[in-house]
């Protein structure tokens, strides 16, 4: 990969942490003749996440539920970055049907692609279900990346050494993957135990997906971005950031950290899409632009991770035996 990932060894320790931003991240970086995909890109660390890469010289697809949006996305990093090579490509990640259609498209137009940023994502909603009848916040921030990403495969395995980023986050604590009722269709539905558990879904896929596909040059990460006000806390209520940081005290931290800023808290995302000291590695979690040591017991579990594989492709009815 041209820019940064070839380097490995250079710049191991740059100094990276809570505050680091986009631009210090990508100062010498050059993602020229790069394709990007990055779900949610129409606001927040999305928005940013596509913007930087953008600057970078990488061309980017702004994959997003609304046209409007992404078109006034894409005319918003114009404006930062007036060279940028852009795209705008609908899906919406509560209709599998729909993301079949999105990477068919984008298979047709790139079939190289260096980067899929995973994105996008739904926090603490209401008890609300899929078009297939999955939970939204499992189907939406899960399952529906999981058949986006292995759809979009054969153009990353073109395109290697190529990254997938996947947004997990801090919240993952709160929940194991339920093993026989994810989608809560026997207990009774908890929105918070919901978010974490389809955070933890994320953290094990990229376990799973790094083991299947780094000796053919496809590399992958979860990514926690830290606490961010962003259209994703949208649902939350009062009563919702209390019990919050309720439980965030008995985690690992203690409480609750700082809030930082969208370039700051698109960092990490644009850090493990492009790092070159992150080129020989990959199934690791990731926070403040390092390898973060506060991931929970059971998400990095490599067991758990080829049981969470499996039944994905259970839900999805598609088997990818890379």
């Amino acid at each position: 990969m041209s820019g940064g990932q070839g380097m490995a060894g250079e710049q191991r320790d740059r100094g990276f942490g809570f505050e680091t931003t986009t631009a210090e991240v990508l100062e010498g970086v050059d993602l020229t003749g790069q394709t990007a995909v990055v779900t949610g890109a129409s606001t927040g660390l999305g928005l940013e996440t596509a913007r930087a890469l953008a600057s970078a010289g990488a061309h980017v697809v702004l994959a997003v539920r609304s046209a409007d949006k992404g078109a006034a996305a894409a005319d918003k990093i114009r404006d930062d970055v007036p060279d940028a090579s852009l795209e705008v490509e609908l899906v919406d990640l509560t209709s599998l049907e729909s993301v079949r259609a999105f990477a068919e498209r984008v298979r047709a137009k790139h079939p190289s692609i260096q980067l899929l940023v995973n994105n996008a994502g739904v926090m603490y909603t209401p008890d609300e279900r899929t078009a297939e009848g999955f939970e939204l916040q499992f189907g939406t921030n899960h399952v529906a990346h999981f058949l986006l990403t292995n759809l979009l495969v054969p153009s990353l395995l073109a395109g290697a050494p190529s990254r997938v980023v996947n947004l997990s986050s801090g919240g993952h604590h709160s929940s194991d993957i339920v093993w026989d009722d994810p989608n809560y269709d026997e207990r009774p539905y908890d929105k918070v135990s919901a978010y974490g558990q389809s955070k933890t879904a994320n953290i094990r896929f990229t376990v799973e997906l790094d083991r299947r596909l780094r000796d053919r040059g496809v590399r992958s990460y979860a990514v926690h971005p830290g606490m961010i006000i962003t259209d994703l806390g949208r649902h939350m209520t009062r009563d919702d950031f209390a019990e919050l940081k309720s439980r965030a005290s008995r985690g690992p931290s203690g409480g609750l950290p700082p809030y930082k800023s969208v370039e700051s808290g698109a960092a990490t995302s644009v850090w493990a899409a492009t790092a070159p000291e992150l080129a020989d590695m990959g199934a690791v979690y990731l926070a403040d632009c390092q390898v973060s040591p506060d991931a929970a017991p059971w998400a990095l579990e490599p067991d758990g991770a080829r049981r969470l594989w499996t039944m994905s492709e259970e839900l999805v009815g598609e088997t990818f035996d890379w």
